[in-house]
């Protein structure tokens, strides 16, 4: 290409000029020429720095990433003719997955001739919704699709408010830990031992084994018998003054 439209590093317009001048452009102020709209007549070249100009562009998909809902839809299958308690046990799970900001698929299965008989499930599905309206709301009403019955539930407001609550409220503890572990800091464990258990030991291990163990051994060898041949070796082992000076 042989001419650019150049946008300088501040946003300005310089305008149209040859592609040769614009790269010199860029070096000059040690910058990169960038081509932001190659399907402009002519091409759109940036004076930018390259490198930085990617990071920005990763954190700003980072953070629509961060602010972006990932919905799961769940789904739960009835029959028209369900036992009372797994009805129950099947409706605590719908609540369970609306309480988890889920979506749910509720279906009836019919089978047989029980297909000539929809109001049954049309009448299961309101009784489930009217049960669950303190945690969910009808996002789709009851749809009869051959021989099933479909109706989908979405999270009340109040659910999706509540767990935007927890969020903020674990985002800040979190902080609060950060913060107050950096502050209560340990001293270092070197420093301790260099400090203060050094002279300890140092001064009062040598002294217990110079001045104490010693004579007990001693006492201990030569109470311990009567024969001679003892007396003999408790004699040979009897520190003398000089080696007990030192």
């Amino acid at each position: 290409m042989p001419e650019v439209r150049l946008v300088g590093e501040d946003g300005k317009q310089i305008g149209v000029i040859k592609t040769a001048d614009a790269l010199a452009y860029a070096q000059e102020r040690d910058l990169d020429l960038v081509e932001v709209a190659p399907d402009a007549r002519p091409p759109v070249c940036r004076v930018l720095d390259y490198s930085k100009y990617k990071y920005e562009q990763a954190q700003k998909l980072k953070a629509a990433r961060k602010h972006q809902q990932q919905i799961t839809i769940r789904e739960i299958k009835f029959r028209p003719k369900i036992a009372l308690n797994d009805y129950e046990t099947k409706k605590g799970h719908v609540r369970r997955f609306l309480l988890g900001r889920d979506r749910v698929k509720v279906t009836i299965m019919f089978r047989g001739r029980e297909v000539t008989h929809p109001e049954r499930g049309t009448a299961l599905l309101s009784r489930l919704a009217e049960e669950l309206s303190d945690v969910g709301v009808v996002e789709q009403t009851p749809i009869q699709d051959g021989r099933n019955m479909t109706m989908m539930l979405a999270p009340s407001k109040n659910v999706l408010a509540a767990a935007e609550k927890d969020g903020a409220k674990a985002a800040e503890a979190a902080a609060s830990d950060a913060d107050g572990g950096r502050e209560r800091q340990p001293a270092p464990v070197g420093a301790q031992a260099d400090g203060a258990a050094g002279p300890e030991t140092d001064g009062a291990t040598a002294t217990e084994t110079d001045g104490a163990v010693a004579p007990e051994t001693l006492v201990s060898d030569a109470s311990g018998g009567g024969d001679g041949q003892h007396n003999g070796a408790a004699d040979s082992v009897t520190p003398t003054p000089s080696d007990a000076t030192a």
